[in-house]
């Protein structure tokens, strides 16, 4: 691009308020100046506009009906029941319909760790990773039913090229290299107080992810959800990295999901306690639904039915299953974007770099969640923790490499084929 029409882009840019976004752009590399202005030409600014209105309105309570959600639990299925929906699901499996996405496009920077989260390693004894764990629960799965199971990893574009060199470097932890395929997390530029994009030191526009609920517009921008159609996958699981424990590929869920006619299902696990700071899995407004654990009263938290039992007491913790019709239907109606305030370092418009002390700026995330109220039912099953849910959030104490490590051995001990 000669001067002339680098010009005519900046003029353009400060139209809009935000003729900053090329301040270090004469200080740039051909190859940079090319990268920075790519990324600024794809910025949807009149999305930006309507974000930042939002993130300035005052916080309000949304108003919505309660009720506690119907669910299935696992430990309360009748053998014949257990059967029946296992024996759906296993034909589902073995007839090629079904694949998992992981959301791996964190990096370890909680837990003290250079790099992808899931290139962790969680138990140095074994010197297994968070990807060897999930993988090595994938490929029994496609050995006891003589398959192969597409997996599709949605990374950052900051670790893309680092994941995808770690299951070079380990052979794929022999699983089939061409049923595993990588695309690319959403972003959007992070914005300061006054709605001005913010740039990183180097000049370029500072991203951040547009949360795990942009996975799903993610698989339709990469093509990911057509290819998925035309390998006729009819059921998606679709979960974090984090969790050693997870079961993405369950022939009982998948079986139940099937039987009910269902557009997508949730597993819930009981919380530990009322104060549990995890969403809540219900009913709102007559749709299946999550309440943050920030919008239930605590009359309602507490709140025991005659067994005992929490009323409210499913919680929600990324395990999510959709069949192929349900994603696309997704696809066409855009979920809300939620407002999240963070520390942000950054250039200033006259190029001074300013250290963020506190909270200083605007991220712009969608939650998988939003989708559930868009269909008319919504499958949920509740599960054991020790069975299903050993995450690694937090270097130490709770949901830490050392919890997670404990449940995963006992989980093994007790479950060795």
């Amino acid at each position: 691009m000669d001067n002339a029409e680098v010009e005519r882009v900046r003029r353009c840019f400060e139209s809009m308020g935000q003729g900053h976004i090329l301040l270090k752009y004469n200080e740039l590399d051909e190859r940079s100046q090319d990268m920075l202005l790519t990324s600024a030409m794809s910025i949807n600014f009149d999305l930006m506009k309507e974000l930042y209105k939002k993130a300035k309105e005052p916080v309000t309570q949304e108003n919505f009906e309660m009720e506690p959600v119907e669910y299935y639990d696992r430990d309360k299925l009748s053998a014949d029941g257990i059967k029946f929906y296992e024996d759906l699901g296993i034909k589902a499996i073995k007839k090629g319909k079904v694949a998992v996405v992981t959301m791996a496009g964190g990096q370890g920077t909680r837990l003290g760790f250079n790099g992808p989260k899931g290139a962790y390693v969680f138990n140095p004894d074994a010197n297994m990773s968070i990807f060897q764990a999930l993988t090595d629960t994938l490929r029994d799965v496609c050995k006891k039913y003589k398959v192969k199971i597409p997996w599709y990893i949605m990374v950052s574009r900051q670790n893309a090229a680092e994941t995808e060199k770690f299951f070079v470097d380990h052979n794929y932890f022999c699983y089939d290299k061409k049923s595993i395929h990588f695309f690319i997390q959403g972003e959007l530029p992070m914005l300061d107080f006054n709605g001005k994009i913010l740039l990183n030191e180097d000049g370029s526009i500072k991203m951040a992810a547009n949360g795990h609920g942009g996975t799903l517009y993610s698989m339709q921008n990469s093509g990911v959800l057509s290819e998925l159609k035309g390998k006729g996958i009819e059921w998606i699981s679709i979960n974090g990295v984090d969790n050693v424990l997870v079961k993405p590929v369950d022939p009982l869920f998948i079986g139940l999901s099937i039987h009910k006619n269902v557009l997508g299902a949730i597993k819930s696990l009981p919380k530990r306690d009322p104060e549990e700071k995890v969403g809540v899995i219900c009913k709102k407004n007559g749709r299946v639904g999550i309440v943050e654990y920030t919008e239930i009263s605590k009359e309602m938290a507490n709140l025991r039915d005659a067994d005992g039992n929490l009323v409210y007491g499913d919680a929600y913790v990324l395990f999510n299953l959709y069949n192929i019709k349900g994603l696309e239907k997704v696809a066409k109606e855009p979920l809300p974007y939620h407002v999240a305030v963070k520390k942000a370092d950054y250039i200033d418009c006259n190029g001074n770099f300013v250290k963020a002390e506190e909270p200083n700026a605007y991220k712009f995330e969608q939650f998988i969640f939003d989708s559930y109220p868009m269909f008319d039912d919504i499958c949920v099953l509740r599960v054991k923790r020790e069975e299903e849910f050993a995450p690694i959030k937090n270097a130490t104490g709770e949901d830490s490499p050392e919890t997670a490590l404990k449940m995963y051995r006992e989980y093994k001990e007790n479950h060795i084929s």
